[in-house]
């Protein structure tokens, strides 16, 4: 069993107010891919592929060596990205794929194991790591029926009442390969955004049959991504803090 690491890094940023890629911008003196592909390099990872999309000549170049690039030459969702993710790598079904974004600079490989080892340790068809939050937030809400891990719901797609559970999912995952390729070709587009939702694949795994696992982050900093400028300059104060280029955890 191995495990590979996909990165999605496709997209272009809008709200950054800026023409260059966003896991391009730089935090404490570093492209925030760098320090996810940093965090990565705490965990035991077989393969690690990056998702890439938008100015991809100009992030593949900040990859080091041994990552490799997919390019996601349209942007149909993070579904479609973890797809093309996987179109890359070398995955047998009994792999353990694990799924983060490229612009969480913050998170720690101590967390990225810790989502692995409770996958192991329950034999979940995925884990996923979630983070509690009192104010309100463009996480998606994590639904959860007498306990129990039964979907995601987007802030978009979300009813009021949605809106008000407080357990919100990071976009870190770890899935058993096989069930996460079964699940991937039952997305469908019935979203306000037209997309193919990688969060949709959790309800999929439970409508199945299979057990959905959850972490939760004790540091909710960990969390942070960036899709604005506030959130741009939050995070660099925080890495600053932290130490820029030590180790992150």
């Amino acid at each position: 069993m191995s495990v590979i690491a996909i990165v999605l890094a496709a997209g272009k940023g809008t709200r950054m107010k800026s023409d260059q890629a966003k896991v391009l911008h730089r935090a404490a003196g570093r492209p925030l891919l760098a320090w996810v592909l940093d965090s990565l390099g705490g965990v035991d990872v077989d393969q690690t592929v990056a998702v890439i999309g938008y100015q991809a000549e100009a992030v593949a170049e900040v990859l080091p060596s041994g990552v490799l690039p997919a390019i996601q030459h349209e942007q149909r969702g993070t579904g479609h990205a973890t797809q093309v993710g996987l179109g890359a790598a070398d995955v047998s079904p009994d792999d353990v794929v694990l799924v983060l974004l490229g612009d969480m600079p913050l998170i720690t490989p101590a967390t990225l194991r810790s989502v692995l080892f409770v996958h192991e340790q329950t034999g979940a068809a995925a884990t996923l790591l979630s983070v509690i939050l009192e104010e309100d937030s463009a996480f998606g809400r994590v639904l959860r029926r007498d306990g129990h891990v039964v979907g995601i719901v987007e802030v978009r797609d979300a009813t009021p009442e949605q809106l008000t559970v407080r357990e919100m999912n990071t976009s870190v995952y770890a899935f058993r390969a096989a069930h996460l390729i079964a699940a991937l070709e039952q997305l469908r587009p019935d979203n306000d955004q037209g997309e193919l939702y990688l969060t949709d694949v959790i309800g999929i795994l439970v409508s199945s049959g299979h057990p959905v696992a959850a972490v939760v982050l004790p540091d909710p900093d960990e969390a942070r991504g960036v899709n604005t400028l506030e959130e741009h300059e939050a995070v660099s104060d925080l890495l600053a803090a932290r130490g820029a280029g030590s180790d992150p955890e």
